[in-house]
């Protein structure tokens, strides 16, 4: 028996045990860094899986003491100095199928509803995900196991419901920064009176995401009877879907997918499928960005991962329509959580200088959605949405969904580094680069520091002078600055030339 003690350590979705090296327990039992231990209370039915850290410092754990970060804390559900066992934690019985994945098998449906489970249950360490997802990756997933583990992902947490109501949401799969339409197009389609519970991820490799993004505005970490509060009484909401535990096992893969970079598309469909799904979803609209630096290079890649989608989304119940849009550059002019809400409540206020490329990317594809409405005919939608943002509505509904989910209660340091990024030479602006500035904005602290980013002020098509003004880069710490300003320096990301380049269709089917 050991006495609990709370470890002020935020692990990030990993479960965390925390002994000292001189405790008795440790020298007797054998037990190692980094294996796995299940803690349970004395004549409790309350366990908790852990991966176990040795301690060498008396003022974090003393010898008789168990230390749990915050994450596993909050899971046993014990006071301060509440006794615990400690015993070593069997190995995930799931492990034999990763293994199979990683020599290249087919896994059947039952496979991937024990790993996901297992992962779950916390009995996996975050090395062990990481090998499920390279494996997943690496060897790839067949269609129907990409339909396997979205049905196991749906299954893993909790599954809202509307009464039988045509709901729709929409989903870009990423790669392209700033475009931020989801922010737009919720409000419209709410004013409309369709409901869109939509729900977002953080960012995963990118400077932010919608959830990153909508918490400059509003609390974005709501429980699902605040989700259906919102729905409710405005028809739509723009919440994480973390706290709300939709498909919790996607936002623990997601965790490790995050540093290691990750995001094959095996994985993006099930991920975006199973999050649409438990919200509820009956019909999903899916932008897929296709350029050079963009996720998806080539339109027959786009063609690929689109009856991916259809497949997923035929078995499962949904309607899916995916539109294949121009991924040549960012959208909108900000690049990071405060710059890409100031875009967004640009557009909805009607301001003359908003972006023009996101206004318009916005209304062409909150048409799409409206046109889901059997009501609206086919081809009426955009008329229907462009007056719908020009009156005045969205706005008025966007403020409605911040108020009804609650405004932020934490003040962001701002920006006070600014770095000017300039032309070397004059000529027209050809090509930008999605991922260098999606790279620099990073770099600089986005998504962790709101204000922190990239805002272009030149977009394809511009004409430069030497010496012209092509982006600014803000960050809040100055090692931040420093490092993206340095890698501006190496390569900016703008490919400048003579002459002007042909006009970008917006959308591309």
């Amino acid at each position: 028996m050991l006495k609990l003690k709370s470890v002020a350590i935020d692990t990030y979705k990993e479960n965390v045990a925390y002994l000292h090296r001189d405790c008795p327990l440790y020298r007797s039992e054998g037990f190692q860094a980094l294996m796995k231990i299940e803690i349970s209370v004395k004549n409790g039915d309350k366990t908790v899986i852990a991966v176990l850290n040795i301690v060498n410092d008396d003022s974090i754990i003393d010898v008789d003491e168990l230390g749990l970060s915050v994450q596993a804390f909050q899971q046993l559900g014990q006071q301060q100095g509440s006794p615990v066992c400690v015993a070593p934690a069997r190995a995930p019985v799931s492990l034999a199928q990763v293994r199979k994945k990683i020599a290249g098998e087919t896994l059947p449906k039952s496979s991937f509803e024990l790993i996901t489970r297992d992962i779950l249950e916390n009995r996996y360490s975050k090395m062990e995900i990481a090998a499920f997802l390279v494996a997943c990756s690496h060897s790839g997933l067949e269609r129907e196991e990409v339909l396997y583990l979205t049905q196991a992902m749906v299954a893993s947490g909790k599954k809202l419901s509307w009464g039988g109501s045509l709901v729709v949401d929409k989903h870009c799969i990423g790669g392209i920064p700033g475009n931020r339409t989801t922010m737009i197009i919720v409000p419209v389609i709410a004013a409309h009176g369709m409901l869109i519970p939509k729900t977002s991820s953080r960012a995963i490799t990118s400077p932010a995401g919608t959830a990153d993004t909508m918490e400059m505005l509003a609390k974005v970490d709501i429980t699902n009877e605040q989700m259906q509060q919102v729905i409710l009484q405005h028809n739509g909401m723009l919440a994480w879907g973390g706290t709300a535990k939709l498909a919790p096992v996607d936002d623990i893969l997601i965790s490790v997918e995050r540093p290691l970079s990750m995001d094959s598309s095996s994985q993006l469909v099930a991920s975006i499928l199973a999050k649409k799904i438990a919200a509820g979803s009956t019909h999903l609209l899916i932008d897929i960005p296709v350029g050079p630096t963009a996720k998806i290079h080539h339109t027959r890649e786009a063609q690929k991962l689109r009856k991916m989608f259809e497949y997923v989304g035929d078995r499962l119940g949904i309607y899916i329509e995916v539109m294949l849009t121009n991924g040549s550059q960012p959208v909108g002019n900000g690049i990071g959580p405060a710059l890409e809400a100031r875009d967004v409540m640009k557009v909805l206020k009607n301001q003359a200088d908003a972006p023009g490329d996101l206004r318009e990317k916005s209304l062409r594809l909150a048409g799409r959605i409206l046109e889901f409405d059997p009501d609206v005919r086919g081809g009426q939608g955009y008329a229907i949405a462009r007056d719908i943002l020009e009156s005045g509505r969205a706005l008025e509904k966007m403020q409605d969904i911040i108020r009804a989910q609650g405004e932020p209660e934490m003040e962001h340091p701002k920006a006070s580094l600014v770095f000017d990024v300039r032309s070397d030479r004059p000529g027209y602006v050809h090509q930008i680069d999605n991922l260098q500035l999606a790279k620099i904005a990073s770099l600089a602290g986005a998504p962790m520091d709101k204000h922190a980013g990239v805002d272009l002020l030149r977009k394809t098509g511009d004409k430069v002078g030497r010496g012209d003004i092509l982006y600014k880069i803000y960050a809040c710490f100055e090692s931040d600055f420093q490092f993206a300003t340095e890698l501006a320096a190496k390569q900016n990301g703008y490919s400048i030339c003579s002459q002007p380049p042909p006009e970008p269709e917006m959308f591309l089917v």
